[in-house]
């Protein structure tokens, strides 16, 4: 199978609960981030550096968390398409 076919069908599949508030908490992270990096006026350099860091792990976070894949669900999913 090609790896983007499989890359693709994997983000589209149900995600479990647990990587659902993961991948909740890195949205959060990821924003948090993205708001002190685009805070006008002047920012320490040591909170720019730990806002990118901030972004590149909750982006990390999200893209993990998304192409986990809930078996049963998906299971379930293609039966009641087969049908």
């Amino acid at each position: 199978m090609n790896i983007l076919t499989e890359i693709k069908q994997r983000a589209t599949a149900p995600t479990p609960p647990f990587f659902q508030k993961v991948k909740k908490i890195g949205l959060i992270i990821a924003a948090v981030g993205t708001a002190v990096i685009t805070a006008p006026g002047s920012i320490p350099a040591v909170l720019l550096t730990y806002a990118g860091y901030a972004i590149t792990a909750g982006t990390v976070l999200v893209s993990i968390a998304q192409l986990t894949v809930d078996e049963e669900r998906l299971e379930e999913q293609l039966l009641q398409s087969e049908k």
